[in-house]
């Protein structure tokens, strides 16, 4: 293969999943951009359901990274019939899981935004959020999992166009439920969780259909025989794919733990906090698609036993990340209030969140360089060494350190975000370590294991 044609091939796929990105990246934009409007107990309401609902979008997230990369090595292989047991598998045991994880959230929710520190009126809007959004989980673990196969399988373009149906249905509900557009009820955070988990039902059902329907990827296997489950299949899936369920898991837990910091000092940081995640997306979520790219290729590479290949690969991957990523940087950094403006029309929150772009526009091509070789490692089945670094960094740089520089330095909000920019650059220069020392190629062992 040369060049021009591997190049041709990873922008084949990186293009469709940086434009999902995108799109789900403007309906998040969109929709917060309405709630920002309302006022600062809805951003804050919103903010801390979407904690909750991260940690569900976590673990399933990990779960279909095991598929993934056993869909990208079974395909590379040309192994169809393994590829179609772990469809089957995952989404059997995806269904299972998150129906009694939706049960749990919606009866717990008043406890669970207490815990996040929510009081009084933030309290009761966080609640009904949560308990609203809560209904549309098991459409989103579905969308995760059909996208994770049809990634690995190289097709990005389904998941692609299912995400523009699904966000542009998420768009237009928000306008219609939220202001009460058109003859719709008035409905508030309400409306706009509504609007969500509607998408995420339409866009599970298309995905479905894509997956089992007629003349679909995998026609035919959504029969009687689908709901047998494989418990030795299901535990492989589950092995591989719980490091990452663990480093996300880990990702959310310290957001909540700094989330509870954040709204010692005021309303109004939370909201910029929160604004100034959603904003940070620019940079990051077209990037994700690198990632997914490098687990998928080199997956396939390995799968195929070509590791020559995968290193190409590889190295094609990280030169587009860096220029994707610098063009993101440099609109954090030059343009962070006319960002922030269109989120909320509140003067404090568009001051204090524009600090935030800026800090993070310096450390963003160290993160999604990051994000590239964590996908290199899980595409050859090292799903434990991202797991180790998020920890390490989370866990031993982060939190003490926001907490020993806004509290104990007295630098408030201003420090947890020095914090924040000092743990993204520390886990760059560690998951670099790690990915040398691991010689992901060269390990003919570890791959065995993965496929036995």
């Amino acid at each position: 293969m040369t060049k021009k044609e591997m190049r041709k091939r990873i922008y084949a796929m990186i293009l469709p999943i940086s434009l999902e990105n995108v799109l789900q990246m403007l309906a998040g934009f969109v929709a917060m951009a309405m709630i920002g409007r309302i006022s600062t107990i809805a951003i804050g309401a919103v903010g801390l359901s979407m904690r909750i609902t991260q940690i569900v979008w976590a673990i399933f997230k990990g779960v279909t990274t095991g598929a993934t990369i056993f869909a990208a090595q079974a395909y590379g292989a040309q192994d169809s019939k393994r590829l179609r047991q772990v469809v089957q598998q995952t989404l059997l045991s995806v269904l299972l899981f998150v129906i009694g994880i939706q049960q749990l959230i919606y009866w717990k929710a008043p406890l669970l935004v207490h815990w996040l520190g929510g009081k009084d009126e933030l309290l009761e809007k966080g609640t009904l959020y949560l308990r609203t959004i809560s209904w549309g989980l098991p459409f989103m673990a579905i969308m995760l999992v059909v996208a994770g196969v049809l990634q690995g399988m190289g097709n990005a373009k389904t998941p692609m166009k299912i995400a523009f149906i699904m966000n542009g249905v998420n768009i237009v509900g928000n306008y219609l439920l939220i202001y009460g557009n058109f003859g719709f009820p008035s409905l508030g955070i309400r409306g706009s969780a509504m609007a969500t988990a509607f998408a995420q039902f339409i866009g599970a059902v298309i995905g479905l259909y894509i997956l089992f329907g007629k003349g679909g990827t995998l026609e035919g296997l959504f029969s009687h025989s689908f709901f047998r489950p494989d418990w030795r299949r299901i535990s492989e899936i589950y092995r591989l794919g719980t490091p990452t369920a663990m480093e996300s898991i880990f990702w959310q837990f310290c957001t909540i733990l700094l989330t509870k910091l954040i709204l010692t000092f005021g309303e109004v940081a939370l909201a910029a906090h929160q604004l100034g995640i959603q904003a940070e997306a620019i940079s990051y979520m077209p990037a994700m698609g690198f990632s997914i790219a490098a687990t998928a290729f080199v997956g396939q590479s390995l799968g195929a036993k070509e590791p020559a290949m995968a290193k190409k690969y590889l190295k094609e991957i990280v030169q587009g990340s860096v220029v994707l990523t610098s063009i993101s940087m440099a609109i954090l950094l030059f343009l962070p209030y006319q960002v922030m403006g269109l989120l909320t029309n509140q003067v404090e929150v568009i001051r204090l969140g524009a600090v935030y772009l800026m800090l993070m526009a310096f450390v963003q091509i160290p993160q999604n360089l990051a994000g590239v070789l964590y996908g290199a490692m899980r595409g050859a089945g090292f799903t434990k060494a991202p797991m180790i670094v998020a920890g390490t960094g989370l866990w031993l740089v982060r939190l003490p350190l926001a907490y020993i520089l806004s509290i104990g330095f007295r630098l408030n909000i201003y420090g947890i975000w020095y914090a924040i920019t000092f743990d993204m650059a520390f886990r760059f220069i560690l998951s670099y370590l790690l990915y040398k020392r691991k010689n992901i190629y060269g390990e003919e062992s570890k791959f065995q294991t993965v496929n036995d």
